[in-house]
């Protein structure tokens, strides 16, 4: 199986065409967008285990809600039951997937606590009296650590990108899903370069309300709402640029 390379516009096009779905059924989106938070939520009732057990079924629930995509785009009506569509089949290789990210995730917040120098660095910036020059230090640590940190997600990014998709949609493996996902995102950097941007400057944008008081706070969730939906039609479209 093979990975197509895009132009760089199809990355905008993919948040365009992601709203289009998305507006063929909004209100499920929306439920079903909510039911996840909810379950994000309930993750953190169990202290620690709770949302590591989130991460590592969390391939699991995308790729339902991929099989929801297709299935809204087929004329079929989106439910919530797509949600939970990845337990009923691939189960065992998206869980898999899961566990990568997981221990990818605790790898990069390890990277992000060593180089910002860990405990030392906190008990800094919460010290009273702290002087200019030593919370500034401590600023540009966490900076520093925050900037490494995100170079090192973004290749876990890269490997879990398609990878539910590749398995719920073309029956990989997950070291091969993985692998595959991982070149077709090098293949198409600028594309994925586009989008990254584009959804980064949405978001500030829809961010902005929220300082404008409850009302704005209650305008920005609203959005927020609309804005993941749109986000999961889009890994969707891009999937289907890139490999079908």
């Amino acid at each position: 199986m093979e990975a197509r390379v895009v132009e760089a516009g199809r990355g905008w096009q993919w948040i365009v065409d992601g709203f289009a779905l998305f507006r063929k059924s909004p209100a499920m989106w929306i439920a079903l967008t909510i039911v996840l938070a909810l379950l994000w939520l309930v993750s953190f009732v169990i202290p620690v285990l709770g949302p590591l057990l989130f991460y590592l079924f969390s391939p699991v629930l995308f790729a339902g809600i991929m099989m929801g995509c297709r299935a809204l785009e087929n004329g079929e009506d989106l439910e919530i039951a797509y949600l939970f569509a990845g337990f009923r089949q691939h189960a065992a290789p998206l869980v898999t997937i899961g566990g990568v990210y997981l221990v990818g995730n605790i790898i990069v917040l390890g990277i992000v606590f060593l180089v910002a120098g860990g405990s030392t660095l906190m008990a800094t910036i919460a010290r009273p009296g702290a002087d200019i020059e030593t919370l500034s230090a401590a600023i540009r640590s966490l900076a520093l650590a925050l900037a490494v940190g995100a170079a090192a997600y973004i290749p876990l990014i890269m490997l879990i990108w398609f990878a539910p998709l590749l398995v719920a949609f073309n029956g990989l493996v997950p070291a091969e899903a993985m692998k595959l996902s991982f070149a077709a995102c090098w293949k198409n950097v600028m594309p994925f370069l586009v989008y990254g941007v584009a959804i980064l400057l949405l978001w500030l944008v829809l961010s902005l309300p929220a300082a404008a008081g409850f009302l704005g706070l209650l305008l920005g969730v609203a959005l927020v709402a609309v804005s993941l939906p749109v986000l999961f039609c889009s890994v969707y479209l891009s999937y289907k640029d890139v490999f079908i």
